[in-house]
């Protein structure tokens, strides 16, 4: 009979994870990858492979940091919740409550809005807005995000401003679509908090947590520790990524920070934030969120309609019994999904392949570390991984 771990995972399951990703740097598919897996508020599997840079043959370490891009989102909802529990906002709020340039947004192609976008809407990226950096349709509201500047904005309040000049991709509340909805929040946070983004996400959420080495920037002495980003797109072999658009100077502060993407953290850290949402917003003593801003963060807030025809950000794909809760994806019915994790899980990830979810059902927390650039083709680890781990909770 295979050994179980002390928090009733098989060894030889586990071992099995780490052969695959291991199996994956041989062949040159990753650079490295590292993963973290908790049970019952233990870790009870940790396993660090390959390179943090192929060009010096450094190898990860439990420490390294990665750029985590859009695992930024869930820490920019729990700051939200922070702001939720202090009863600061409702979800039926319209947006133009806390930012008041939203008060006269108009509808597509300039019609009226049929109600105005709240930020419950704002949250699960069904208020009406695109991205428009190149993760969207590519349509006229794209195109006006980027004629109107709204990345290059020397704050987010400027950032709303602009925004809120153009008018919605569709009318609020009909469709789900990957935005620039979690960078609003950031300006939400800073409006109604009268702090900066960064210093409240540090103050409320890094240090109690002592999440010592995430944040939007990475100190001088730290530096070697961060691994380089790689991609294959168009590329036979991995090839060092360094385009600004992605891989901006780690070393710089931003002059605004985005809750859409941005943070650099650990592992460690990371699993830390994790195993706090899955505790209902405490660990070590240090509570963070209420467990009911925990769980209205958590659950599905998709209607069947959205949901049936299936949406897709990226590596996630939201359908039947796989819904969206606030800034995360959200199994609400496992077995409809055909899903391999407990009722409740949330999860994301980042477009450096980064990867997490909480599996409430099953106390457990797993968080996955790459850095190579997501993109079709590449193999899903998420979906590999969510597999392994149930054949080692069964197995």
């Amino acid at each position: 009979m295979d050994a179980k771990l002390d928090g009733g995972l098989s060894a030889a399951g586990l071992a099995r994870i780490d052969e695959m990703l291991a199996g994956f740097v041989a062949e040159g598919v990753l650079p490295g990858a590292a993963i973290l897996v908790a049970r019952h508020g233990r870790i009870v599997h940790r396993a660090t492979l390959g390179l943090k840079d192929l060009a010096s043959g450094a190898p990860l370490a439990e420490d390294t940091i990665y750029r985590i891009f859009s695992m930024t989102k869930p820490v920019t909802a729990a700051a939200m919740m922070i702001l939720h529990d202090r009863g600061l906002w409702s979800p039926d709020d319209p947006i133009a409550r806390h930012l008041p340039e939203f008060a006269g947004v108009k509808g597509p192609g300039g019609v009226e809005v049929e109600h105005a976008p709240t930020l419950g809407e704002l949250m699960t990226h069904t208020a009406g807005f695109g991205y428009g950096i190149g993760l969207g349709p590519h349509d006229a509201t794209d195109a006006a995000y980027i004629a109107a500047g709204v990345w290059e904005a020397g704050s987010l309040a400027e950032f709303a401003q602009r925004v809120a000049a153009v008018p919605l991709a569709y009318q609020p509340g009909r469709a789900w679509r990957y935005s620039l909805s979690m960078d609003l929040q950031g300006a939400v946070i800073e409006r109604l908090s009268g702090q900066g983004l960064a210093d409240f996400m540090g103050d409320h959420i890094f240090t109690p947590l002592g999440m010592d080495d995430t944040d939007f920037f990475v100190p001088a002495d730290k530096l070697s520790r961060l691994a380089s980003l790689y991609h294959m797109y168009g590329m036979a072999e991995l090839t060092l990524l360094d385009h600004p658009s992605f891989v901006r100077d780690p070393r710089v502060i931003p002059k605004i920070a985005m809750g859409g993407a941005g943070l650099y953290s650990t592992i460690s850290d990371y699993g830390r934030f994790a195993q706090m949402l899955l505790n209902g917003g405490e660990l070590d003593g240090a509570r963070i969120l209420s467990a009911e801003a925990v769980a209205m963060m958590t659950a599905n807030h998709l209607s069947e309609a959205l949901l049936n025809p299936g949406v897709t950000a990226g590596m996630q794909k939201m359908g039947p019994g796989r819904g969206y809760g606030f800034n995360g994806a959200v199994f609400h019915d496992p077995a409809l999904a055909g899903a391999p994790v407990g009722r409740g899980t949330y999860q994301w990830d980042g477009a450096s392949g980064v990867w997490f979810w909480i599996d409430p059902e099953n106390d457990l927390v797993f968080v996955g570390m790459i850095q190579r650039m997501m993109q079709e083709g590449m193999p899903r680890l998420q979906d590999l991984t969510q597999q392994m781990i149930s054949e080692a909770l069964s197995g």
